[in-house]
């Protein structure tokens, strides 16, 4: 009986510390061109009414305010980026978000996302695969 409850207790505290790793990917982050190094904007992580994770963008940095997703399809196409939601659908699972697509505003494509945190920064993996053998990392950094 005593294992049995180490074994819960054990459990319970595994699941609690991953999900409080997810927890601390929620707010914004500052998302850095990994070509140029540049600030380009500030994404807001959140947690939507159906319990999966969301970004969306909340500012602009560099260029007009008012620019728009000429290249994206459906209803994205032609939508002020500002506001536009970029991470769409993803889970928590081990500590990381994904499951979920992440659009490249630039070219109006949707990738393969996972999101975790390395360092006290987030990573953002987009892939053409599900596996994230063929993608790219971004690293993004917590805004004040």
């Amino acid at each position: 009986m005593k294992v049995k409850n180490l074994f819960l207790a054990l459990s319970l505290g595994a699941s609690m510390s991953l999900s409080a790793q997810a927890n601390q990917m929620l707010g914004n982050w500052k998302t850095v061109d990994d070509k140029t190094g540049e600030h380009r904007s500030i994404v807001n992580i959140y947690r939507g009414s159906d319990g999966l994770y969301y970004g969306k963008i909340a500012k602009m940095l560099v260029g007009p305010k008012d620019v728009r997703c000429v290249e994206c399809k459906g209803e994205d196409h032609n939508a002020p980026l500002e506001g536009m939601v970029i991470i769409r659908g993803m889970h928590e699972e081990k500590g990381e978000l994904r499951g979920g697509k992440v659009l490249d505003p630039e070219s109006g494509k949707f990738y393969y996302g996972k999101i975790y945190l390395k360092d006290g920064k987030l990573v953002l993996r987009g892939s053409l695969d599900k596996l994230g053998a063929l993608g790219r990392n971004q690293t993004w950094l917590r805004a004040k």
